[in-house]
Order: structure tokens, then sequence, then C-alpha cells
């Protein structure tokens, strides 16, 4: 049996370069990578509680030691700086405790998107899977942890018997909806954003840091009197009133919500318009 081998044409080659995909096209995979994270629902759900059970392996009270150093810190600010700000401990335990499990969430959330896809580089370079399904187990895990943490509000609230009106604290259900879309829409910003620049975590640390401080927190708005009229340019602030606001039994003002309902637009558009254009890129940066 003889084989014969054909030699290569000489001459110039010709190499032949297609431009990427067209925006329509972009959309539609981004859309097709949306639909099939949300038929996964059922893994991502599974690797966010793996999450938490590798994290706290071995302990004994597990993801509850958060909860429990949560409540004490509470207790610990509340009695402080209720001496500090002249205000009655009724008025201001429920305060802060809403504000610090809600900001604590806030906060691991955006620690966690900054690694989202950079600490799934094994996962991403050897199994074909749509790259929301690996923000949404963020923003699952975390949820999971602010679900324990609502013990502390709920303790609070039995110790100083101060509770909502139910009809209020309604008002927090389209609120946490939102906040459920922006947690996503954050961790599929800040996954693809920090997965090229690795020098953009530690700005976000700083950021998140300075607006704490800035943002009331600890302290009540009013307590900078008639200055309040410039805490709805504060995203983080509106973010959070809408949520914390009806847990309190108040209802916040419509500048809140608009500023709210605009914050949450502009970051849907942000993080829409990188994913579009960066998904396909994704692979390569981690």
């Amino acid at each position: 049996m003889s084989m014969t081998l054909k030699p290569r044409p000489r001459g110039p080659q010709l190499l032949q370069i297609t431009p990427g995909s067209s925006f329509a096209a972009r959309q539609t995979m981004a859309w097709r990578d949306i639909r099939e994270a949300m038929t996964l629902w059922r893994f991502c759900w599974s690797m966010a509680v793996l999450d938490i059970k590798i994290r706290y392996r071995g302990s004994m009270l597990g993801p509850f030691w958060l909860t429990l150093s949560t409540g004490v810190m509470v207790a610990a600010m509340g009695t402080i700086y209720s001496t500090l700000f002249h205000i009655e401990m009724h008025d201001y335990l429920p305060f802060l405790a809403i504000s610090q499990v809600l900001w604590g969430y806030v906060s691991v959330l955006v620690s966690d998107s900054c690694m989202g896809y950079v600490s799934s580089e094994g996962m991403i370079r050897s199994v074909r899977m749509p790259f929301t399904s690996y923000a949404a187990r963020i923003v699952l895990r975390n949820l999971l942890i602010l679900a324990h943490n609502i013990v502390v509000i709920v303790a609070v609230d039995l110790f100083m018997w101060n509770f909502p009106d139910p009809l209020i604290a309604a008002a927090a259900i389209p609120a946490l909806a939102m906040w459920l879309i922006d947690s996503l829409a954050i961790s599929v910003l800040l996954g693809a954003v920090c997965a090229r620049f690795r020098d953009v975590p530690p700005i976000v640390a700083s950021v998140m840091q300075m607006a704490f401080f800035i943002t009331p927190v600890i302290w009540r708005p009013a307590l900078i009197g008639e200055d309040q009229w410039m805490l709805p340019f504060n995203p983080f602030f509106t973010l959070l009133e809408v949520l914390r606001a009806p847990l309190l039994g108040e209802i916040p003002g419509p500048m809140v919500y608009l500023s709210a309902f605009v914050s949450s637009l502009a970051l849907c558009g942000v993080s829409w318009a990188l994913f579009t254009r960066a998904r396909g890129r994704i692979a390569f940066w981690v």
C-alpha cells in the first residue's frame, strides 16, 4: 500500500480576518447567556450552598457565627452611639440593626463580585457555562447569609418590642426585587472589570470604605438637619433607604424612590453594555 503526499501550493497565502460579531449578534448572545443561566438555577443554588458549607466547614455554628458577631456589634455600637448622638435606644437600635445587616450584604457582595470570575478561572476554562451563572451564584450565596442575619433584626425588634406596620413593611417587597436585579448587575459588572484590570479590587474596597462613612448607616439622616436634601444624590443612601425605611415603619420620600430608580437603571444599563461587549473575552482575561 503506497501513500503519496501532495505538496502544498506555493505562492502567497491569503489570511482572511473577519470582524467581531455585530451589535445585534452580541445582544442575542447576551440574552441567550441569561436564559441559560436561568435554566441552571438549581445548579447555582447548589453551588451557593456548597460555598457556604466549605467556608464554614468544621464550625459548630456555621454561618451563624457571622450572625452572632453582627448581633454583638449592633449591641455594642447601639449602646455607644446612642449616647454619643443623644438618641433614644428604642429608636436607634432597630435602625442600626437593619442598617448593619443590609450594608453587610452590600459590602460582601461587592467584595465577592470583584473576584467572581477570577476565582472561577478553572471552571471557566474547562466547562462551558453561561457567565451570568457565576454572578447568580454570588448573589444566592450572599442572600443565604442575609437570611441568617435577619435573625439579628428580629431579635432587636423583639427586645425593643418595636414592629413596623405590616402594610408599610410590604413596601420592602418591590425594593427587595430591585436589590436582586441590582445585585446581579453589579456582580456581572465588577466581575468583568476586575478580571480585565486587577488593580480595580483595591480601588473598589477604598470606595466602599469611604461610602460607609458618608452614608447614613451608623448615623441617622436627621442628624445633618437642613442638609438632608443632599442625601438623594448619594446612590448608596437611596438604594439602602428604599428597603430600610419600610422595615422601620416609614415611607421613603418621592426623591428617594426617584434617585433609587435612576441609580438602578444606570447600573443595569452600564452592566448590560459592558457584558454584551466583553462576554466573549472574559475567558481570556481570567
